[in-house]
């Protein structure tokens, strides 16, 4: 048996508000840990699979103005729970190393917070769509909604979510504020403003002391 098949798996997520970089830290993280022959997964929320691509480019789209939070929430289990099916938990049971780019944690953010449909309703759809798969690792990176909205501009990445109110915006912010200081043995929270080496290296850091590298 090699050394990668007697690791055991291990569920690393990226949360914060849009710019925040999340999607480039996934991606430093994902190639420094195959570096130390690591098998690693990366995957997206919305999106990893087939369907879930399907689905995001219908939450995502700025001709779904129309979309009521509720049909938006279900959406996004939708994509979540095939994800969980067909790439998460078998990833996990093969001993890999799970990185994704969001989990429920955003969803708690953004629609129970940002739409104001309640942590409970999002967290007993976790339950139907997840089970008790929850990450064992989550780095917030923590940045001003209306720098990350900067950010987003720039690189002409704004998709549908990106177009909410400022308001929505802070409100999902202080979401994971919430959730961070509630499990502070799951929440890392990283300085998203620094420039991009500076929070690779932090979340090195935090992810050797994880692993006990």
């Amino acid at each position: 048996m090699s050394t990668i098949e007697r690791r055991p798996g291990r569920f690393i997520s990226f949360e914060g508000v849009d710019g925040s970089g999340k999607t480039t830290q996934a991606a430093l993280l994902a190639e420094w840990l195959r570096g130390q022959d690591f098998d690693v997964v990366v995957t997206v929320e919305p999106g990893g699979t087939a369907v879930g691509e399907q689905i995001r480019s219908i939450l995502l789209d700025h001709r779904n103005r129309e979309l009521a939070p509720e049909a938006e929430l279900l959406l996004y289990f939708a994509s979540r729970a095939q994800n969980v099916v067909e790439v998460i938990r078998p990833a996990l049971a093969r001993g890999a190393i799970v990185i994704s780019d969001r989990y429920t944690d955003s969803t708690i953010a953004y629609q129970g917070y940002g739409r104001g449909l309640g942590e409970p309703v999002v967290r007993q759809l976790h339950r139907i769509a997840c089970g008790d798969l929850w990450p064992d690792l989550t780095f917030l990176l923590d940045i001003e909604p209306e720098l990350g909205l900067q950010r987003a501009r720039r690189r002409g990445a704004l998709d549908r979510m990106d177009d909410q109110a400022h308001e929505f915006h802070r409100r999902v912010r202080q979401g994971y504020a919430e959730l961070a200081a509630r499990e502070p043995s799951r929440f890392r929270v990283i300085d998203a403003r620094a420039d991009v080496a500076s929070v690779a290296q932090a979340i090195r850091a935090a992810v050797r002391s994880f692993l006990s590298l």
